[in-house]
């Protein structure tokens, strides 16, 4: 009975029809409550990281706590490139696991911990030790969540199959985003003055992340062949010509995760570090992850490419918009940025579901970890290069900026043309 219901709501939101031909036997038959665990274990992991939005919570807690600014600066930095830079080294080690959902339980505990060792500093400490203390923490959750990604998509290509796996990943972020949104619209009501409530905030999500660890280790995961994996090594970058394109078109991608700061400095507005204005940055977020992901998602399943290729173009419409009203001197027009911003966000959570669905379909079944591990590195390296430039980059001003990350935007778009369609691969 219970698997006859999981069938039902795995068809219903995959739009899944018969067995997954790239799938093992064993595989298929586990399929959906597979399936429906990895909707609500992600679902609890991506309202964690909503929760602790380094941009957002973290920022506005050290600030409370009295931290000087350039402990606030790092955060970002330190979470994406900690996040991406580790997958390189990682990479051997999750394709030695026979059953390599162990890695992925390992990271999401170990983004619980550290999100609980950041509840402890902030309730003991102040000024510079609060700064390094959380700052410390951070590396060791961002470290954790390599071990997640590193090993996710080799987990996701052996348990759900080809033209599914898009919806899947898609529904989790539709889902979560519901629960980012009652954050949201908490620090926008002005009721979220209390430092106390964004510390029980990223309490909460160090419970996520346990609870998930937890649901994912029940995942039913084949054991995977022995002595066949490839360690991870750049030398795959030589040998497929899609893979560079697809990270060069990612590489340019990056535009839509940094041009939200830029939006915020155009709409203006002299407490720019209140709850409040950090709210409307997040309920952006939410609502268009809320509204898109899911949708992203089956587009995903049917192209990826495509995806890829839309969403550079809405991403670069968006930041030109933001230019135009800036231009025009509409920009702190109440209703402006927060428009753009929208459309901006909907163009991130596109790529987010493209770049994933495209890795799994694309990688040689053997292979996906280490192509997620050159690929997010690559990234990573990229990113850490963006944070340190970041200062720079303020020196020609926000419009500028937005108007070099539009010309990134338009430039993946045109650079995945080249990309081969995976999905309709065999």
């Amino acid at each position: 009975m219970q698997d006859d219901v999981a069938q039902r709501a795995f068809e219903t939101l995959s739009g899944a029809e018969g067995d997954a031909q790239d799938l093992s036997s064993h595989a298929q038959e586990a399929e959906a409550p597979n399936a429906l665990r990895h909707i609500a274990s992600l679902t609890m992991t991506k309202v964690a990281d909503g929760l602790i939005d380094p941009k957002l919570m973290l920022s506005w807690l050290l600030t409370a706590l009295g931290a000087p600014a350039v402990y606030a600066g790092a955060l970002v930095p330190i979470r994406e490139a900690g996040a991406l830079l580790p997958q390189i080294v990682m990479a051997g080690w999750v394709q030695a696991m026979a059953r390599r959902k162990w890695a992925w339980v390992a990271g999401s505990a170990g983004q619980g911990i550290f999100a609980a060792l950041i509840v402890l500093a902030a309730l003991t400490l102040d000024g510079s030790a609060a700064g390094l203390a959380i700052c410390a923490a951070l590396a060791g959750l961002a470290v954790s969540r390599a071990a997640c990604s590193v090993s996710y998509k080799d987990i996701l290509g052996k348990t759900v199959g080809k033209s599914r796996r898009g919806s899947i990943t898609g529904t989790a972020g539709s889902v979560a985003s519901a629960g980012v949104l009652v954050l949201a619209l908490l620090l926008m009501s002005g009721l979220v003055q209390d430092r106390g409530v964004v510390i029980a905030a990223i309490a909460l999500a160090a419970g996520l992340w346990g609870g998930a660890a937890l649901l994912f280790s029940t995942l039913d995961e084949a054991k995977s062949e022995g002595g066949k994996a490839t360690p991870a090594s750049f030398s795959i970058l030589k040998e497929d010509a899609n893979l560079r394109r697809f990270i060069l078109v990612r590489g340019l991608l990056v535009a839509t995760s940094l041009a939200p700061p830029y939006f915020v400095v155009l709409a203006g507005g002299e407490d720019q570090s209140a709850l409040g204005q950090l709210g409307a940055l997040v309920l952006a977020s939410a609502l268009a992850s809320l509204l898109s992901s899911y949708v992203w998602g089956r587009l995903s399943d049917q192209s990826s490419r495509r995806v890829l290729m839309l969403t550079g173009i809405v991403g670069a419409l968006a930041m030109g918009g933001a230019v135009a009203l800036a231009l025009l001197g509409m920009a702190t027009q109440i209703w402006a940025m927060p428009l753009v911003l929208f459309i901006l966000m909907i163009a991130y959570h596109g790529v987010r579901q493209g770049r994933s669905t495209y890795l799994v379909d694309m990688s040689p079944k053997d292979q996906r970890s280490a192509y997620a591990a050159v690929s997010n590195t690559v990234i990573g390296g990229l990113l850490l290069v963006a944070g340190v430039a970041g200062g720079g980059a303020a020196l020609i001003g926000p419009v500028a900026t937005l108007v070099l990350f539009a010309v990134m935007s338009a430039g993946a778009a045109i650079a995945a043309l080249g990309l081969r369609e995976v999905e309709a691969a065999d």
